[in-house]
């Protein structure tokens, strides 16, 4: 008894629930990670906008030597000059870049949670799939033990001359073909534990059981994929702002302030200024462009408005799915009823028949019909147990929500 606890003891340990694989995956996945790159950057993006506001300082520093002097200039010139200039006023193009900035990463914040829930919500697909599976190879494995016995069983009638060697060949086919199937089913299992491994960000093993709470409530708020485009909407609107600014005014003030030395100096070559402070004021306005500004600002508006008709067809895709993932609850939930009698049904009449075929009543092409309708009906029964999940799951993310949250745990 010690032994087996012990054995069994990592297994509890290490065992990985739904929850646990959603907030790995919420920090490790790398699609998740280039998202929050992405969000980075557009901030960085905005506080270069914002800073855009200040006034700007330059500095700088030149040296000219003349080969054969000019009359009244020195021979070389050494100077160095601090720039102060601020525009006072650019027709909002500044502020409506900074509007576009915000919007842009409104619409990259949406972008991290839009993929963290669809991340979410593919390994909460494969991870019912694959406790489906499970179930499907556990079922098989219990198949297997009886077949095994009466395959020994009928072998030794066979050998004592009391059974036909078509009785055991179709047992021994039944064991073989069980075999195959408990093989296919163990690739689809490692093939979405890899998938599951990729997309959470670390090896998985052992699951634990997890489900979901029932709070099937009337709220609902558009997905964040449905977000993003719709602050992607307003980034456009302002930067469609910020191109109508090129047709105002532009002001701007600059003061400069230089320091000058000389040397091969003479009378006929003598020395400049010492200093110089010198304020320029300065005005531009667009007069003519052949209409580049406004067909720049026409190609704008119309991916504004293909955002829109995007926008419109992705909020009535939404309601309609969520309808879907409401009937799908209900349908599974008649499917669990329905399953759940036909493996009473089928597991009473395996028991039955099997007490039978052990005493010779019936022959084994009832019995091998009887164990294969039993293990098709646990299979069954345990899938739409699992189904039902996946049923809850995808309601709750076609409601907007963050699957973690209505896990119980």
């Amino acid at each position: 008894m010690k032994k087996i606890i012990v054995f069994l003891l990592p297994v509890h340990i290490y065992a990985l629930s739904l929850y646990s694989l959603l907030e790995h995956a919420h920090s490790n996945n790398k699609l998740v990670l280039s998202k929050e790159l992405s969000q980075k950057s557009k901030l960085r993006e905005l506080d270069a906008k914002e800073s855009s506001y200040y006034p700007t300082i330059d500095a700088g520093a030149f040296y000219q030597n003349l080969d054969e002097r000019t009359t009244g200039l020195p021979g070389d010139i050494y100077s160095a000059y601090a720039k102060v200039g601020f525009d006072i006023y650019d027709g909002g193009s500044k502020s409506a870049l900074v509007e576009q900035k915000e919007a842009e990463l409104k619409a990259s914040t949406s972008d991290v949670d839009a993929i963290k829930k669809d991340i979410s919500l593919g390994i909460m697909k494969n991870f019912f799939s694959i406790k489906s599976l499970e179930a499907t190879l556990a079922s098989r494995q219990e198949a297997q033990k009886s077949l095994q016995v009466q395959l020994e069983r009928i072998q030794a009638f066979y050998d004592a001359a009391l059974a036909t060697k078509d009785d055991v060949d179709r047992l021994q086919a039944a064991y073989d073909t069980n075999i195959y199937e408990m093989e296919s089913v163990k690739l689809n299992i490692l093939t979405l534990k890899l998938n599951l491994s990729l997309e959470v960000g670390k090896n998985v093993g052992t699951l634990e059981d997890s489900s979901f709470k029932e709070e099937l409530e009337d709220d609902f708020e558009k997905v964040d994929a449905i977000k993003s485009l719709e602050y992607s909407k307003e980034a456009l609107k302002s930067l469609s702002n910020s191109v109508d600014s090129a047709y105002y005014p532009q002001l701007r003030v600059e003061d400069t302030y230089s320091v000058y030395d000389y040397s091969s100096t003479d009378a006929a070559h003598p020395k400049g200024l010492d200093n110089q402070n010198k304020i320029l004021l300065s005005a531009n306005i667009r007069l003519f462009d052949n209409a580049t500004i406004s067909n720049t600002k026409q190609a704008i508006v119309i991916n504004s408005q293909a955002l829109a008709k995007q926008i419109e067809y992705k909020t009535q895709e939404q309601k309609m799915l969520h309808e879907l993932a409401l009937a799908r609850i209900q349908t599974s939930k008649v499917k669990i009823k329905s399953a759940a009698s036909a493996l009473a049904a089928a597991t009473s009449a395996y028991e039955t028949i099997e007490k039978k075929y052990t005493a010779g009543i019936v022959d084994n092409v009832v019995y091998l019909d009887a164990l294969v309708a039993k293990t098709n009906a646990s299979s069954l029964y345990k899938t739409s147990l699992n189904d039902l999940q996946i049923s809850y799951g995808m309601y709750y993310y076609y409601k907007g929500k963050k699957l973690e949250e209505f896990l119980n745990e």
